[in-house]
């Protein structure tokens, strides 16, 4: 026990010690054990350690020593000598030669009842002047072992006594009594200090150099298993977030069909493909679609890839429109086009899917614009919209179908359908979408659309006399028929009654005659204000536009010429 460390102790270390006096209890005590520094050991009775019977005595009144049986009679060595501290039977002397030990002094109360305790009455030395202060309450000391020590005390008040906790020496703070004692609890500061609890200074000594060597192998033994702990952890982090990722090698082998949906992302694409055996790890994946300059262009669609191929492989092939399991549908494409190219797609039989477009096309997700007329020849035109839509082995065709109406849908959302309608004067969003589609079939470049638009809104004019309300547009005749021809005779194209026939009939088809994309549609929501009314393409690669009948016949006139018509 340090200075530091010192509790509210029974006794102070030395008269002249700070807190001299300091009690805070007025009444007497009776000690916890048997005289330390006398000549007799005996055990008290009153001992809570000691198995005698349980009766108070006041410890530090004198005693008389007769000889009883057991107990030999010794004189105390300490008590010849004047110039030093006497120890009487009590505790710490006042430094002065008593005349003599007063064993014929007169008897003491009992502090706890006034009964003697079998050994003698005794003085109360502890109301004179000259004596010391009373022990501290019993709540207030811990209990001193059985035996008192016998050795000379060697404290001495002018030299600072050596630290002999266990945390600093290494020993135990266990006696030789086996009884565990914790010195930072240990109220008699003398016993710390003297070392006089059963030898344990003696022990701390022989031992001290073997256990502080035990304390710091242990020590060492924490401080490199916690490094060692730090490290793995340490490294464990490290992989996790700046080490490679685990890849496969190579291109793989097999072939595996991976669907990747609209929204998907680098992630999204790592856990599909990771889940389809692909690639290795999600990381690989997203790190070698950085790497690749392409790698963020990937696209949903079905792909048909490899078994444990290196992420970077992967992305490779993805970014490659060839391993691309896809339907494409291009911009402009008729109806009977897009059944066709789905039979072939899914291995069917010619007609399947046509068939299944004409029985199932109200099941399909159409808008409720769409016009019921029953003039309309394909109520699913202009709904398949153009796209790359991905198929697998178990694709059926109205899966297929429904997947292009609804690609449709959500395109359609973006626009402003209903408000063109109004502005052009026209029945709704579904004639939009009719001249949408003569646009798309009729313009070559994004350019020739803005002004095709404007051509057909100008023929739809009331006060239009150069052509009456009439189109006059070969793709809807062609459309009637079929087909995809240039060279029409005057004839069979004034003569024809169909209802899609713009050259017999003033205004718009009963519906559109293509699937229009995106650049038609938009063209048509914004079209030119520069009066086209005309428009012919000698060559079929480019269009041009004129404003007045004259300029629209010169241009006729030298198309005839090149093709061979009247």
């Amino acid at each position: 026990m340090t200075e530091y460390g010192r509790g509210p102790g029974s006794e102070p270390w030395h008269p002249e010690d700070p807190l001299y006096g300091d009690q805070g209890w007025g009444g007497q005590q009776s000690a916890h054990g048997q005289n330390q520094y006398g000549g007799q050991q005996q055990s008290y009775p009153h001992d809570p350690y000691a198995q005698q019977q349980p009766q108070a005595q006041d410890p530090y009144a004198q005693q008389q020593y007769q000889q009883q049986p057991g107990y030999g009679v010794q004189q105390d060595p300490y008590a010849q000598q004047p110039q030093q501290p006497q120890y009487d039977n009590g505790g710490w002397g006042t430094g002065q030669q008593p005349a003599a030990m007063p064993y014929d002094a007169q008897p003491a109360a009992d502090p706890y009842g006034g009964g003697q305790s079998g050994y003698g009455e005794t003085q109360d030395y502890y109301g004179t002047p000259e004596a010391y202060p009373p022990p501290q309450p019993p709540g207030r000391r811990e209990a001193a072992p059985q035996q008192a020590p016998t050795q000379t005390p060697d404290w001495d008040p002018e030299v600072q006594p050596e630290e002999t906790h266990p945390f600093f020496t290494g020993t135990d703070a266990r006696d030789d009594n086996g009884d565990d004692r914790d010195e930072d609890y240990d109220d008699d500061p003398r016993e710390s200090r003297r070392g006089s609890r059963g030898g344990n200074e003696r022990r701390g000594k022989g031992k001290k150099k073997n256990r502080s060597g035990c304390a710091c192998l242990v020590v060492s033994l924490i401080l490199v298993g916690g490094l060692g702990g730090v490290s793995y952890f340490g490294y464990s982090y490290w992989k996790d977030n700046y080490g490679a990722a685990p890849d496969y090698e190579g291109s793989g082998s097999g072939s595996v069909e991976v669907e990747i949906p609209k929204g998907a992302f680098g992630y999204d694409i790592g856990n599909i493909l990771k889940k389809q055996g692909v690639v290795k790890s999600v990381d690989a994946f997203v790190a070698a679609q950085g790497e690749n300059p392409k790698g963020k262009s990937i696209q949903a669609g079905v792909y048909l890839l490899h078994e444990k191929m290196s992420a970077a492989e992967a992305v490779k092939m993805m970014v490659d429109p060839k391993s691309q399991n896809l339907l494409v549908i291009p911009e402009g494409f008729r109806n009977v086009a897009v059944y066709e190219m789905v039979d072939k797609k899914l291995g069917l039989k010619k007609g399947t899917t046509q068939g299944i477009a004409k029985s199932d096309a109200s099941d399909l997700g159409l808008p409720d614009w769409a016009s019921d007329n029953k003039d309309i020849k394909d109520p699913l035109e202009g709904f398949l919209y153009p796209a790359a839509y991905p198929v697998t082995k178990e694709t059926k065709p109205e899966a297929i179908l429904k997947k292009m109406v609804e690609r449709s849908n959500e395109e359609y959302k973006k626009l402003d359908l209903e408000g063109t309608a109004k502005k052009y004067k026209l029945d709704g969003p579904w004639q939009v979408l009719t001249v949408a589609s003569l646009v798309q079939a009729e313009g070559l470049t994004h350019d020739d659309f803005r002004k095709m638009a404007e051509v057909v809104y100008n023929r739809l004019k009331p006060d239009n006399i150069a052509t009456n309300r009439k189109l006059q547009f070969d793709s809807a005749f062609n459309y009637l028929k079929g087909q995809s021809k240039i060279k029409i005779s005057s004839n069979e194209i004034l003569t024809n009654p169909d209802p899609y026939n713009t050259y017999y009939h003033a205004g718009l088809p009963p519906g559109p005659i293509s699937n229009p994309g995106d650049e038609a549609l938009r063209a048509t929501l914004s079209p030119t204000g520069d009066g086209w009314m005309y428009f012919i393409s000698l060559d079929g690669k480019k269009t041009q536009f004129t404003k007045t009948a004259a300029e629209h016949e010169k241009l006729n006139k030298k198309f005839k010429e090149k093709h061979g018509l009247e």
